[in-house]
């Protein structure tokens, strides 16, 4: 590691009701990856959008360069060589890969913008990256890992000397995040800074040099990575071990019955000739590797996308699922795995949220109940341990972590009997993922049957009653859950015929 080339000292921001940063101090040396770490609303990503200017700071200084500086926007922290990857992507879908990277500082031939350079340098860019992405794609047409891989690129476009990645590998294959740790390794041999935004322990200890964790706006304290566990790690966030411990046995009783049956789903490439069956308070885990089939089966199952064949069968009646509509009629419940787009409005509070797949109950004549909608989603706010300092708070001012129990909210409230939980904890830290879990324990012991899909495999060995694994759009088996351990569940993850 280099010299200091980024200092932010006593830096304090509150909100409305909230103490987001209390006197933080946080450092950033050239040729190093620092961690930045804490469980959601702990104040990560409030300190960095005040070191890009998004937010103003109240107090405390930043030096960055050996200069004291306050960015009053984004474009002057880039400019400055200080540049952000997002977890939620900032990309524009109708757009090439090469005019999102390029967009608001493109070439040009006189007045006219030149695609075929942007294109070029695009080329060149992803060939140095080792990302294989053609330039001229649209951008809605790649898949949420690729769309990241451009979003990377984008910020590497830009030769910055202090990148913060805010959970860069969360919707990224094993093999994308290989080449990932590639990159960074190839940036920190260029003495570039690196903040690292993660919640995944396993990533921490490969490519870190320190790590910096934060609690309730405050800092805790900086360890360095080879010296320390991820139990030091784990504490000095929550103050408490969580266990991560396979599950040993299945919780669900050998007669329970069958409140949903999947026969020959159809639907495009990515589902072809799906069938299983989800038992009365089980958890199903659903396994394999990004692109798998995994998220399309569960919205043709909901409705979201179209079948083309296929029967589906609830309580042993068979249903007609057509909509989103008709799913939600049958006690379908559907958490996406892309809560912005489909789980929640952001622009709207916590309150309204929580209660919009139950509308009608709240309704007062032509109007909403809103006392009774703020004491209903209170309940859920204190049960899930949501941080926020009211339910009239706009969504948009939570963290990540704290949007996405909103969100369960929204479906618990409907009181579905069927959950079916894509990617749950995506970007979450691991006390908000220890809350989730005994949240959907409970669930599934008060009978509620949960179709959880998730891409950590400690995920889907310590919550999964049984584990079905699809590949290319294919199911390739099912495993009990004393059957199932990483080796076997790869072995079927990686094989291409269905049975």
């Amino acid at each position: 590691m280099g010299e200091v080339i980024l200092t932010m000292k006593d830096i304090d921001k509150t909100f409305p009701g909230v103490h987001a940063l209390d006197h933080v101090n946080f450092e950033v040396r050239k040729g190093e990856v620092h961690a930045l770490m804490g469980e959601n609303g702990a104040g990560k990503s409030t300190l960095m959008k005040v070191l890009t200017g998004i937010y103003a700071k109240d107090s405390g200084t930043i030096t960055y360069e050996g200069k004291e500086v306050s960015f009053h926007n984004t474009r002057e922290a880039q400019d400055a060589g200080i540049v952000i990857v997002h977890q939620e992507l900032n990309m524009v879908g109708h757009l090439t890969v090469a005019q999102n990277i390029y967009i608001g500082r493109e070439f040009r031939k006189g007045i006219r913008i030149d695609d075929k350079k942007m294109n070029e340098e695009a080329a060149k860019l992803f060939d140095r990256l080792r990302i294989h992405i053609d330039p001229t794609e649209t951008m809605s047409s790649l898949t949420v890992g690729k769309q990241q891989m451009c979003e990377i690129a984008k910020a590497i476009s830009r030769d910055a000397k202090v990148i913060i990645f805010d959970e860069p590998s969360a919707a990224l294959t094993e093999a994308e995040i290989e080449e990932l740790f590639k990159i960074i390794r190839d940036l920190r041999e260029q003495q570039v800074g690196i903040v690292y935004i993660s919640h995944r322990m396993d990533e921490i200890k490969v490519i870190t040099d320190r790590v910096t964790v934060m609690r309730d706006g405050a800092y805790v304290g900086t360890l360095i990575t080879k010296d320390c566990s991820k139990e030091d790690i784990i504490n000095m966030m929550v103050g408490r071990v969580i266990y991560e411990d396979p599950k040993a046995c299945s919780a669900v009783p050998p007669d329970a019955p069958v409140v949903l049956r999947v026969e020959h789903l159809n639907a495009g490439r990515m589902v072809q000739n799906v069938s299983f069956e989800l038992h009365k308070g089980e958890i199903l885990g659903f396994s394999g590797l990004m692109g798998a089939g995994r998220t399309e089966t569960a919205r043709a199952i909901f409705g979201a996308d179209p079948k083309e064949s296929g029967d589906i069968y609830i309580n042993g009646k068979k249903v007609e699922i057509n909509s989103p509509q008709d799913a939600v009629r049958n006690g379908i419940g559907y958490l996406s795995e892309d809560r912005k787009q489909f789980g929640i409005v952001v622009q709207k509070t916590v309150a309204e949220n929580s209660t919009l797949a139950n509308l009608g109950n709240f309704m007062r004549g032509l109007f909403i109940n809103k006392r009774k909608e703020a004491q209903v989603a209170q309940q859920y706010v204190d049960s899930l341990a949501t941080k926020t300092p009211s339910v009239e708070q706009l969504v948009v001012n939570l963290s990540g972590g704290n949007q996405q129990k909103v969100v369960i909210a929204k479906w618990l409230v409907k009181d579905c009997e069927i959950l079916i939980f894509d990617e749950p904890t995506r970007g979450i830290d691991v006390g908000a993922k220890n809350e989730i879990y005994k949240l959907m324990n409970r669930l599934a012991a008060e009978g509620k049957s949960i179709i959880m899909i998730s891409s950590e495999m400690t995920e889907i060995l310590r919550m999964s009653d049984r584990v079905l694994v699809m590949c290319e759009g294919k199911k390739t088996g099912e495993l009990d859950i004393q059957e199932a351990t990483q080796e076997t569940i790869m072995t079927l993850a990686t094989r291409e015929i269905s049975i």
